[in-house]
């Protein structure tokens, strides 16, 4: 069935919908991973967002039972070039237009993502409608323009844990680690309870009172979607724990850090979504090839006395990483956990655990 994508700026892309009739809206992102379209779906931090995928085809492997980071597919819509209609894997459990269909998902396909893509990186990421009525672009524009802003949208409170719950009880003796859920990544707590850890997981809400009375070895602040700035009221629990306990901090988790230590955020373009950033560690010099999904960076020409860069975005040198010498924080803006993405960073985690274990 033919459709239409129509951006707030007025541009226009025709293509054809391959899943889900009821029109949708949101804000373009591009994404360029090659794989893992359903780890990005059911990332909680693609709350809101349109996610156009870069590879030139996507769902020859289908879905599988295992691999989705969250219980709910995320994003609001999808936009391809090619897709699949048939998996070609063996352990597929369903195809990628059923999933979009199962789940009530737009999915266009035909769009030249080429030119949207180099679209967004010119002018930002914009706010789009999604729909098949095709006979009046027009109104499918003045629909996109009165879609919310990510800063007006309570992203967090839709996706972070409605009640606190054990993901993994630890072997005996082994750190206990409470996450403040902003929009938690499965691959997170694996990661964590792999290495051994009593894993629990707090919505994002919780009181620092109530966090101390689970008595905690230390604090994972996690991912989530939105503008960081949106959620001020959480930032004095945030400082409350770096100084408390030690702290992990990844992506949205990192940058309430920065807000907590007295950093300034900033916006990015079209921020960086994909499976393939090299960061360069600051201490030893090293790169890792990095998972990345945000819009916002901590600000590295005001940072306050006291903290430093830890790590930085070969790219365009934005800042990665974060530390303070009076606090045990590892404080990162990308996915050690990847899902989809290189593994290179997740030693990350072996430190966090092990300082831990050692304190």
């Amino acid at each position: 069935m033919d459709a239409l994508l129509a951006l707030e700026d007025g541009t226009l892309f025709r293509g054809q919908a391959f899943a889900g009739l009821e029109p949708c809206g949101g804000e373009v992102v591009f994404n360029t991973a090659m794989t893992g379209y359903q780890e990005v779906l059911t990332d909680p931090s693609y709350h809101g967002q349109i996610v156009v995928f870069t590879a030139p085809q996507i769902g020859n492997y289908g879905i599988h039972a295992e691999e989705s980071e969250s219980r709910k597919f995320r994003a609001a819509g999808v936009i391809t070039r090619a897709v699949s209609q048939r998996p070609s894997h063996a352990a597929a459990v369903a195809s990628l237009p059923e999933y979009l269909q199962e789940n009530g998902a737009f999915g266009i396909t035909d769009i030249d993502t080429r030119a949207l893509t180099l679209h967004i990186r010119e002018h930002g990421n914009l706010r789009a409608w999604m729909t098949t009525e095709v006979s009046d672009p027009d109104a499918a524009v003045e629909r996109a323009r009165t879609l919310p802003r990510m800063a007006e949208v309570k992203a967090v409170e839709a996706v972070t844990a409605p009640e606190p719950y054990v993901f993994a009880e630890g072997e005996g003796g082994a750190p206990r680690i409470v996450v403040l859920d902003f929009g938690t990544k499965t691959n997170i707590l694996r990661s964590l309870a792999t290495r051994g850890c009593r894993v629990e997981v707090v919505p994002a809400t919780t009181s620092f009172e109530e966090l101390v009375a689970r008595k905690p070895d230390g604090v994972v602040l996690s991912n989530g979607p939105g503008d960081p700035e949106s959620l001020e009221e959480l930032v004095p629990t945030v400082r409350k724990i770096l100084e408390g306990f030690p702290t992990l901090a990844i992506c949205l988790g990192h940058q309430l850090t920065g807000m907590a230590l007295g950093c300034r955020i900033t916006r990015l373009p079209f921020g960086h979504h994909g499976a393939n950033h090299p960061v360069r560690r600051v201490s030893g010099d090293s790169v890792s090839i990095t998972s990345q999904n945000h819009n916002y960076a901590i600000d590295a020409s005001a940072l306050p006395p006291g903290v430093e860069v830890s790590h930085v975005n070969l790219n365009d040198g934005t800042v990665q990483g974060i530390r303070c010498a009076d606090l045990r924080v590892m404080s990162v803006q990308f996915h050690p956990e990847a899902s989809p993405g290189p593994h290179e960073a997740e030693s990350l985690f072996d430190e966090f655990v092990k300082s831990l274990r050692t304190h």
